[in-house]
């Protein structure tokens, strides 16, 4: 009996600067959209998480989902991918992200404000659902900023984007559809 390879997270820890490659979901249910944080933190982000070595981003997001919201998923089409530059944690951080429609093929719980989801990995994160609307996620503080400004008019096309954001969430954008 052979044992299964080591998993490898795709990350480069080189403090002061940190590498990493992402990928994560846009869910939508009632014109509101799913999103993470760990409880330590005070922004959300898309559900989602690090690619590992030897999988494509779909296998990616469909690894994530299914570990961190128990459930199978159907990948409807890539919408961005983003070299995204970022201050965290005392790192200059330089992330590889790409972002797909995602549907879910069992119902997810749903509340309009509440926590609706809890899961342990590595830390506590918490799942809610926002409103679809720019100003609820900007309000909510939603990162990378730019899903927030296009999540109401999706890419027909799949767009690569560069995002640098500052300190407070400003971002300065460049973009090329392919």
């Amino acid at each position: 009996m052979t044992s299964a390879p080591d998993r490898h997270m795709i990350r480069l820890d080189r403090k002061p600067q940190l590498f990493s490659m992402r990928v994560a979901a846009l869910i939508f249910q009632n014109d509101h959209v799913l999103v993470q944080r760990g409880t330590q933190d005070i922004y959300w982000a898309l559900p989602g998480g690090r690619a590992e070595i030897g999988e494509s981003s779909q296998q990616t997001i469909i690894r994530e989902i299914g570990e961190e919201l128990d459930r199978d998923c159907t990948v409807e089409r890539l919408l961005w991918s983003a070299e995204n530059f970022f201050a965290y944690d005392g790192y200059a951080a330089h992330e590889l992200a790409f972002y797909y429609l995602v549907s879910l093929r069992q119902p997810f719980p749903f509340h309009e404000s509440d926590i609706v989801h809890r899961v342990l990995d590595g830390v506590e994160v918490e799942f809610r659902w926002l409103p679809a609307q720019p100003s609820a996620l900007l309000e909510h503080d939603l990162r990378p900023r730019f899903i927030a400004e296009r999540v109401a008019t999706l890419p027909q096309r799949h767009e690569h984007l560069i995002v640098h954001e500052g300190r407070s969430g400003a971002a300065e954008l460049s973009k090329e559809t392919v």
